[in-house]
């Protein structure tokens, strides 16, 4: 009899103290949930952000290429050119910067009509004795500014931008700087991308100081940053951006238990803090430690609820998550596909489906084994990490075959994304002798609205195979064949 009171005590006592300590579970875990969501939230909106600043200060390196084969850039030239850089990224205004050496001012304001002003968004400053040349804007074009605003003005006489810009020539890498007050008004940054004479040796920093013909300016405003991260939050999340630990955007002052993620644009690095609304209360602990024993047996089955809704959610990520590489598996590769080419449809654009398939990888685990066979797969999934966009999607198909799926993307981009990554992959320090390659297949998407996904697969996987057939370690763009007089495909 007593011994089965205190069998009845000690199950009592033992639900009790399950129960606290399931109360304190439930908090911890909801906790750590809020928090996962909110760096998730975070990383998508830096990415967000990311990713319109990459679009521009990409459109930046083009408009650089384009000057650097015109031996002179005309205002009706950049005009052109310098529209096609504002709009869909975060570009507010853009400048052709040439470098004038200081013997030729006199001589390229009157063949302007320009006088070259030196002031900076601040005071009148001096510029130095003996200076040796000069950056002037005497044209540029912008969004909801007057381009007369900054013409004339020489970037040179602003100690600030004048250090990055010499570091844009120096490196041959775009350049941002530090918060400024804008030319085309407003608080924000400038990109530098510096522009050499064609055909010049570039290798070295001397050699593009000697090459440097100028440079294309770009102008960033805070708040289109700001909004671009915005644009894919709810309405009721705070959020500020911080550049040099200087807050440029939202709410003034710390963000209590927040979450951040970085925002790169260009060399520099800004940090997007995130606080979403309804922390996780502590009355539903507090209240179930006191209920105690009347809701043990309600906790122990919240508790088997939630874990097994936890569990469900990591099936569903190892379901469409490849446990080798961490990339998509090929129920993902087909939901990507079959949503990529739904955008296309719906936005008139193309995008690229590359089939890449390791040459060889069979020799390769029975001669190394499958160990040394898991981390060329590896490997090769870093390679794909490393030489792909933030908006594409990768996939491992099974095996040694990869998928990357490249949205807005046409057929001569998606050509050479392929090569960059065939040429690294045939540069991975292997353990085999003659180094791993890959056979590349691309198909062109979002021509045709009819195309089903299953048909842009095989047009990916028929120019694969024909890389393979031509002698492996090659990239080849589908075709569709021609057709002779009978019918038959032409061979």
């Amino acid at each position: 009899m007593r011994r089965r009171f205190w069998i009845g005590i000690a199950a009592v006592a033992a639900i009790a103290v399950g129960s606290v300590v399931a109360a304190i579970g439930v908090y911890v875990n909801d906790h750590n949930d809020f928090h996962r969501v909110q760096k998730d939230e975070a990383m998508r909106a830096a990415h967000q952000a990311e990713s319109v600043a990459a679009l521009s200060v990409g459109k930046l390196a083009t408009a650089a290429a384009f000057a650097q084969t015109q031996e002179t850039v005309s205002k009706h030239d950049f005009r052109v050119v310098g529209r096609s850089l504002l709009g869909d990224g975060g570009l507010d205004g853009a400048a052709w910067v040439p470098q004038v050496p200081a013997s030729q001012r006199a001589a390229y304001e009157a063949s302007h009509g320009v006088e070259i002003r030196e002031r900076s968004i601040g005071p009148l400053l001096k510029p130095a004795a003996g200076r040796p040349a000069y950056y002037p804007i005497t044209f540029g074009t912008s969004e909801g500014a007057t381009p007369s605003r900054v013409r004339g003005f020489d970037l040179g006489s602003d100690p600030l931008r004048a250090r990055y810009l010499r570091r844009s020539g120096v490196t041959g890498q775009a350049v941002a700087t530090p918060l400024v007050r804008l030319l085309i008004g407003g608080l924000g940054i400038n990109v530098f991308r510096p522009v050499y004479r064609d055909g010049a040796p570039v290798a070295t920093p001397a050699e593009r100081q000697q090459a440097l013909r100028g440079f294309i300016a770009g102008s960033f405003r805070v708040p289109d940053v700001g909004n671009a991260a915005l644009a894919v939050l709810p309405s009721d999340v705070e959020v500020q951006l911080q550049v040099n630990h200087q807050v440029a955007f939202g709410a003034n002052g710390e963000l209590d238990d927040a979450a951040s993620a970085p925002v790169h644009i260009a060399d520099r690095t800004w940090l997007l803090t995130l606080k979403e609304p309804g922390a996780p209360p502590i009355g539903l602990p507090l209240a179930l430690a006191v209920l105690g024993l009347a809701l043990a047996g309600l906790l122990a089955s919240l508790v088997v609820s939630w874990n097994r809704g936890e569990r469900m959610r990591e099936l569903e990520r190892q379901a469409s998550q490849d446990s080798l590489t961490g990339l998509g598996n090929r129920r993902r590769f087909e939901e990507d596909l079959a949503a990529a080419m739904a955008r296309s449809r719906r936005d008139g654009s193309t995008g690229a489906l590359l089939i890449l398939d390791l040459d060889h990888f069979k020799r390769i685990n029975d001669s190394q084994g499958h160990p040394a066979g898991d981390r060329l797969i590896r490997a090769v999934a870093e390679t794909l990490r490393r030489r792909t966009r933030a908006s594409d999607s990768l996939a491992r198909l099974g095996g040694d075959e990869f998928a990357v799926i490249l949205p807005r993307c046409g057929q001569e981009e998606a050509r050479t994304a392929a090569e960059a990554i065939a040429t690294e992959i045939r540069k991975h320090d292997s353990e085999v002798e003659s180094g791993p390659t890959v056979s590349v297949g691309i198909t062109i998407f979002g021509d045709d609205p009819r195309t089903s996904p299953a048909t842009v697969v095989s047009q990916a996987d028929t120019a694969m195979y024909a890389a393979k057939d031509e002698g492996r370690d090659a990239v080849r763009v589908f075709e569709p064949m021609s057709l002779r007089e009978d019918g038959s495909p032409a061979r």
